[in-house]
């Protein structure tokens, strides 16, 4: 779940705990065109202010008139209920569902049963979990996700509810310089886990961001401890060669979705020249994202951070990137 639906979380809570009545709704189901995914979520307190969004304003509106035709929440354990919309082609076009889209939420009213501090101080400190909601008695569950797998986020089958929350993508970001500050600040808030690995004491004392795990290790060390799978990244940042290579030679033979390293493309050539010594096999070094990012123009930190989120981001949703957006193609074009 992002970090924006976390802010639906943690505002409804607060708002809980200022005793105000509050409603939380999940799109569980969308057909056609649609503005947001399953997953996300929408926060009403009972005077129609809100947080968070399912679609681009229509559809909030309604749930709004709903909830003051209704007056204030019921009993304290009202049950969760499935709310329709887009339905109809007139529907869909009344709520700004395109193409005959269809949505489907699910609405329950929130209270101390709601499991929100729990799952908030998961969330804070860096823990996936699981939360189920019982379609049928309103009751909730917290579960840890014990691995680093891939699936749906947001899974509902008429019976329950299950949403996962918290950081279930990671990062590792090699070097602890100045532009992985920029790419881990980016990468927290798309929700990864990020670990910035540099066994320099000069670049490691002072380095601090909240919610980045700083290590000491050496980096190649570091990746098989961290055993890679299909949900994580790793990003060579250094410059040096004693540091990217054999870290980048563990990680090409991962099930990293993503591995990249940042250089000229003449210093990326002359790294995959070494990683060949090493026996990393061409089809292997294929895989590696060198220069790192996409070719936006920039060149400043920020920047070049902004590049490289676009490509983790573009990678991670296994959606194509065109030779016009690679950094060799981009520059030939611009001459």
């Amino acid at each position: 779940m992002h970090s924006v639906d976390r802010e639906v979380l943690e505002t409804a809570s607060r708002w809980l705990s200022q005793g105000r009545g509050v409603q939380l709704f999940t799109v569980v189901a969308t057909w056609g065109s649609s503005p947001r995914p399953p997953g996300a979520t929408l926060a009403i307190r009972d005077d129609g202010r809100l947080v968070g969004s399912v679609s681009g304003g229509c559809i909030e509106d309604d749930l709004i008139d709903r909830l003051q035709r209704s007056g204030p929440p019921g009993p304290l354990h009202e049950l969760p209920e499935l709310i329709e919309y887009g339905v109809s082609a007139d529907e869909a076009h009344r709520f700004g569902l395109p193409c005959g889209g269809t949505m489907r939420l699910v609405r329950e009213t929130l209270s101390s049963a709601s499991a929100l501090p729990g799952l908030i101080e998961a969330i804070c400190n860096g823990r996936a979990v699981h939360r189920t909601l019982n379609m049928a008695t309103g009751r909730v569950t917290l579960a840890p996700l014990a691995e680093h797998v891939d699936g749906d986020t947001c899974v509902f089958d008429g019976a329950s509810l299950v949403t996962t929350h918290g950081p279930t993508w990671r990062l590792l970001l090699i070097g602890a310089g100045q532009l992985t500050q920029y790419v881990a600040n980016i990468a927290l808030t798309l929700d990864y886990a990020v670990t910035v690995c540099d066994p320099r004491e000069e670049y490691r004392d002072g380095w601090h961001m909240p919610g980045v795990t700083l290590v000491r290790t050496m980096p190649d060390d570091t990746v098989i401890g961290m055993r890679p799978d299909a949900r994580m990244a790793v990003v060579a940042l250094t410059h040096d060669p004693k540091l990217d290579d054999l870290a980048l030679m563990e990680a090409l033979m991962s099930p990293a979705f993503y591995v990249g390293a940042i250089g000229s493309r003449r210093n990326n050539d002359k790294r995959r020249e070494r990683l060949q010594l090493f026996g990393v096999t061409q089809a292997a070094l294929a895989r590696l994202r060198g220069p790192v990012g996409l070719h936006l123009g920039g060149r400043t930190p920020p920047e070049i951070a902004v590049s490289i989120a676009a490509e983790l981001t573009a990678r991670r949703h296994r959606l194509p990137v065109t030779s016009l957006m690679d950094v060799q193609a981009g520059k030939a074009l611009a001459g």
